[in-house]
């Protein structure tokens, strides 16, 4: 009889430490959200120029989204928490350590954009007059395809004021039409005294002025770039990677098939190998949100989709960030200029501690009170607890490790709230177990009796908090879908454990004599005789 309860107890028990071990061998923890580890959260709203319907401004959102997460998980952030919420996209970045780099790439949200550098490079410091090019072609060896200088992180600051010169806006009533670098209407001499093109300026159809530096320069550690006309975007492109030949990184993108994506590039890589009026310098500029993150010459004049090579002294990171570029660069809205905010490390450690400690004094005051009143009892129920506890740590690590799940406040208090849930299934047994002898059973018939009632009030009791959980999970967003997740969670993992431990570890004890000589000291009541 003892083996036949005594085997679900040892199972579950020897289940769970064997599921505990192989976590902490394999390296699972789980892992915190922004609000309890500190970090970034951007938030992106479409331009007011958007001119979709309801339903396909849903789908531009939820495609955006996805596009962006693409970006940040190429980025190695861990437990990115990338949500629509209504018509906005929030963006948070838990325990990033590079902030500023995250926000950078989370927040380039525009085009990607192929514009052809119709100019020498004009120094950023001086004004030069001389109409003469320091611009340098490189021509270094490797495989066949676009050869770009090293990638640059241009700003998109105004330039310095420059007293006694003019200044001239480029603009669509002031620029004729023509294609890339055609009909610019102003010279090279012009674009020395014209000011860097802003952001909100930045116009497809018009030529611009960006910053750059680096290799882009000629030898010039800072200069301006006059790029044409937009050729081509990133809705050409179908992929991008990076790649390592020693010596030296590649970055290696494919373009779609078709007149929409390789035949695009095909044109602009004529007009600029052949250095025509189109493209006169060679160089093909990739831009993206006003910043050039490179600029490379083009070294052929025909391309296929699968065997283009962009190379130019890159190391592992500006490889990969550029590959990240072309690769998630095109988002089918245009956002406002993104708001975004920065959660100090101290601030979330402050609210992870506060978290912990609202957990110990939680668990503290229902230990006492379970102590207090069912005694010997009460420490079944806390071990009840301390198990589903700790399958549920094991599930968070899992879910952290394997999905990036992160614990946010909001899952903390889902967690705490789920403790008193937890015992309420332990009190509904102890309590039918005290009417049931208080009506005369004996113990040991009083266990078998009191759970099968007792656990079917438990089970709806869970499965109502389990609807209440799914319902928030599935039509809510954010750190509300925490809170849900954790009490879902919770709910579950109760019912494993009254059935398969609370009930055989009361029916285990309920066999010692101690028990039936001395039920005060287990919270039970003075039991009758019971009448033949």
């Amino acid at each position: 009889m003892k083996q036949r309860f005594l085997t679900p107890l040892f199972t579950i028990v020897l289940v769970v430490v064997g599921l505990l071990v192989w976590s902490l061998v394999e390296g699972n923890s789980v892992l915190l959200g922004l609000d309890l580890k500190g970090g970034a959260e951007v938030v992106l709203e479409p331009s007011e120029d958007t001119e979709l319907e309801d339903e396909e401004l849903r789908e531009a959102l939820d495609q955006s989204v996805e596009i962006i997460r693409n970006r940040v998980d190429g980025l190695g952030v861990a437990e990115p928490d990338i949500t629509r919420q209504s018509n906005r996209i929030v963006v948070q970045l838990a325990g990033v350590q590079d902030q500023d780099r995250a926000l950078d790439v989370v927040g380039q949200t525009a085009e990607l954009r192929f514009r052809p550098v119709c100019f020498p490079p004009i120094s950023a410091e001086q004004i030069d007059v001389s109409g003469e090019s320091s611009a340098t072609d490189s021509d270094n060896d490797g495989p066949v395809g676009i050869q770009p200088s090293d990638r640059d992180e241009a700003s998109s600051e105004e330039m310095p004021s420059m007293d006694g010169v003019e200044t001239k806006e480029i603009n669509a009533e002031s620029t004729p039409k023509g294609v890339g670098c055609e009909d610019l209407g102003f010279t090279y001499t012009d674009a020395f005294s014209m000011p860097t093109t802003l952001p909100e300026d930045d116009d497809a159809e018009l030529p611009v002025i960006l910053l750059s530096e680096g290799p882009n320069c000629g030898g010039i550690p800072e200069c301006r770039l006059v790029l044409g006309r937009t050729m081509l975007t990133g809705a050409a492109l179908e992929t991008a990677d990076s790649t390592f030949q020693p010596p030296e990184w590649f970055v290696r993108p494919v373009f779609r098939s078709g007149e929409d994506g390789i035949d695009l590039f095909n044109i602009a890589a004529n007009e600029c190998y052949n250095q025509t009026a189109v493209c006169p310098t060679k160089q093909l500029a990739i831009v993206l949100d006003g910043v050039i993150e490179s600029a490379p010459n083009i070294q052929a004049s025909y391309f296929e989709r699968e065997s283009i090579t962009i190379s130019g002294n890159f190391d592992q990171e500006r490889a990969e960030e550029t590959a990240l570029v072309l690769r998630y660069g095109s988002l089918p809205l245009e956002f406002e200029t993104p708001s975004s905010r920065i959660v100090s490390a101290t601030l979330g450690k402050d609210s992870f501690d506060a978290g912990v400690v609202a957990g110990i004094v939680g668990i503290a005051l229902v230990a006492l009170f379970m102590f207090s009143y069912y005694r010997l009892l009460g420490v079944a129920a806390i071990l009840s607890l301390a198990l589903s506890g700790t399958m549920l740590w094991i599930i968070l690590a899992w879910l952290s490790t394997s999905r990036s799940l992160a614990l946010t406040l909001a899952g903390v208090v889902g967690l705490i709230v789920s403790i008193g849930t937890s015992l309420d299934s332990n009190v509904v047994y102890f309590e039918h177990l005290k009417e049931d002898i208080g009506n005369g059973r004996t113990l040991r018939s009083a266990v078998d009796r009191s759970f099968p009632i007792a656990f079917k009030t438990i089970f709806y009791a869970n499965l109502a908090s389990l609807i209440g959980a799914g319902i928030l999970y599935f039509l809510t967003v954010g750190s509300v879908r925490g809170f849900a997740l954790m009490l879902g969670l919770a709910s579950i993992l109760d019912l494993i454990a009254t059935y398969f431990f609370l009930r055989p570890f009361v029916k285990w004890i309920s066999l010692s004599d101690a028990l039936t000589s001395r039920p005060w000291l287990y919270g039970l009541p003075t039991q009758e005789v019971e009448t033949p």
